[in-house]
Parts: structure tokens; C-alpha cells; sequence
């Protein structure tokens, strides 16, 4: 049986490597482990003791700038996609490695292969809204 003890020393292992992990999404990792291993250990002195009230989760705060980020970060995604055909081969393969060497190091090839994928299968995207835009114009103007 595992006490609030050594629960609370899992906690602090985990706000140990969230410190000095390697990647944000690693960090954001450790920091749930540190979140959870310390309400386990609520939960076992609440367990413990006879008179004591349930402890209530304090929620998370919503974290308006991270969503205004990816926000931010998905339109400019979506811009190096409508224009991907028309950047050099060299500028292409390198925000490929870019891209796929971010996150977790244990799924970077898989990473690679989605993104492959992706680029694969929306290249003629920006080209064919193009070619749609060019018809509407030619359409309005006659």
C-alpha cells in the first residue's frame, strides 16, 4: 500500500524533471503526474483521517494566451501550407525536420511519417483554391 508519504515524493521527482525537461509538451507531462500524484496523496490523508472535509479539485485555469498562441500558430500553419508548392526544396525540407524534431523525441518518426502524409495529401490544395478563385473572378467579370 502506497502512503500520502510517498506519494508527495513521486510529486516532487515530477516537478524535478518538469524543470528540466527537454520539450514543453515533456514538461506540461510531468506537471500532470506532479498534479495527480500530489491529489493522490490528499486523497490517502483524507483516507487516513476521520473528521477531515473532502477535498475539492481546484479547477485549472483557462489559459487565454496558450489558446491565443495556437491560434496564432495554426494560421501560420495553414499559411505554409498554401504556399508550400511554392517555396524552394530547400526551405520545404527543412521545415519538414523542423517540424518533425518537435515534441516528444520517442515519436519523432512517427511525426514525420503524419506530416509526410498531410503535405501529401493537401499539395494541390493551394492550387486548386487558386485555380477556384481565378473561375470566380473570370465568372463575375463576364
Amino acid at each position: 500500500m502506497v502512503t500520502a508519504q510517498q506519494y508527495r515524493v513521486k510529486a516532487a521527482e515530477y516537478a524535478g524533471l518538469a524543470e528540466a525537461a527537454h520539450s514543453p509538451s515533456q514538461s506540461r507531462e510531468f506537471r500532470a503526474l506532479q498534479r495527480a500524484s500530489a491529489s493522490l496523496a490528499a486523497n490517502e490523508d483524507w483516507l487516513a483521517g476521520d473528521d477531515q472535509p473532502v477535498p475539492v479539485p481546484v479547477p485549472k485555469p483557462v489559459d487565454d494566451a496558450r489558446a491565443h498562441a495556437d491560434q496564432i500558430l495554426a494560421c501560420l500553419g495553414a499559411a505554409v501550407i498554401m504556399r508550400w508548392n511554392t517555396l524552394p526544396k530547400k526551405i520545404q525540407r527543412e521545415l519538414f525536420e523542423h517540424a518533425g524534431s518537435i515534441g516528444d523525441l520517442q515519436q519523432t518518426t512517427e511525426l514525420k511519417g503524419q506530416i509526410a502524409r498531410f503535405l501529401h495529401d493537401h499539395k494541390d490544395d493551394a492550387q486548386t483554391s487558386a485555380a477556384r478563385r481565378a473561375g470566380l473572378a473570370r465568372w463575375k467579370s463576364s
